[in-house]
């Protein structure tokens, strides 16, 4: 499925504003394109946009990869994530 879409089918365009989205794959840009997918998630959006996220991915790379990133992810959708995952707990900001 994801092989013949491009991401713009999956994402809004403005999640990837400063890239070209048809030049996007994927596999290989999923550090990328995962917490990218996440990025303006709120918690009335949250089921929606992970939903999305998980026809593409399974939970291990969501997982990894958010907490991995070098993007500014909310603490809110770190937490948003363990839960819906019963993951231990991560932050990206300390207070």
């Amino acid at each position: 499925m994801a092989k013949t879409k491009s991401i713009s089918s999956f994402f809004p365009k403005h999640l990837f504003w400063d890239m070209d989205m048809d030049r996007l794959d994927f596999q290989r840009d999923k550090d990328i394109i995962i917490p990218r997918a996440l990025f303006a998630t709120t918690e009335q959006t949250f089921l929606k946009d992970i939903t999305t996220l998980e026809k593409l991915y399974n939970k291990e790379q969501i997982l990894f990869h958010l907490q991995h990133t070098k993007e500014r992810i909310s603490n809110m959708v770190c937490d948003l994530i363990t839960r819906r995952y019963n993951a231990k707990p991560f932050k990206r900001f300390s207070l």
